[in-house]
């Protein structure tokens, strides 16, 4: 029987919505769209700090206009300017091809979306975010990429229950794109007129990208 992942979350509020003291989260965001519905779900039951981690983003000034974009959006929002803190980490991006194994097998590079290179990258990312939220004591950490169309959010769940400690930090399982969610960050990236990228941010769906863009020009 599939899982239903949003529902565990539900079911999860439900237990923590009236404690005295908000949970602390970590929430590994790709971006500010993707982070707006995301934040105004949690904002009500979590102390959220946001960790910036994509090295796999290309090139360079996507990656930094990405960050920006996250930067510039937190304070428009009144509820989250002092309550939400962003985390911003180093960008190098042989990290990532390190993390996908591209050089030994040259077969990642042809990978459709969904497939293993980008199960890979998941696991790549939520683990920095995992050993960060570690480190620093949270309680619970997550991502915001099951909240795209493109994003598989089974294998990000299973990753996350396979890198939780048995203590703390603890997985917050989720599907965002349920409850409507990706519609959501659509209507409110539109409200706070976001930058919204053409593709998911590496080098491969940036290639492919290109590709359709060209393809599509043949035809006007």
């Amino acid at each position: 029987m599939k899982t239903n992942y949003q529902l565990e979350l539900d079911n999860l509020i439900e237990k923590i919505k009236d404690l005295p003291e908000k949970p602390t989260l970590l929430l590994h965001a790709c971006c500010a769209p993707c982070s707006s519905y995301c934040l105004e779900y949690l904002i009500k039951y979590f102390r959220i700090t946001i960790f910036y981690y994509n090295p796999n983003i290309y090139p360079q000034s996507e990656y930094e206009r990405r960050l920006e974009e996250l930067i510039t959006f937190l304070p428009k929002i009144p509820k989250y300017k002092d309550a939400v803190t962003l985390i911003k980490t180093t960008y190098n991006q042989n990290d990532y091809f390190e993390a996908i194994n591209v050089k030994e097998e040259a077969e990642m590079a042809k990978e459709p979306e969904k497939g293993e290179r980008c199960r890979r990258c998941y696991e790549f990312r939520m683990k920095k975010a995992y050993e960060y939220a570690l480190e620093h004591d949270f309680e619970y950490f997550c991502t915001t990429l099951s909240i795209s169309p493109f994003k598989d959010s089974v294998k990000i769940n299973v990753i996350g229950k396979e890198l939780e400690n048995t203590e703390k930090p603890k997985w917050l399982t989720s599907d965002f794109k349920k409850h409507s969610g990706f519609l959501r960050s659509l209507e409110l990236s539109k409200e706070y007129g976001l930058y919204r990228q053409q593709y998911c941010g590496c080098i491969y769906s940036y290639n492919s990208y290109k590709e359709r863009e060209a393809k599509n020009a043949t035809f006007d």
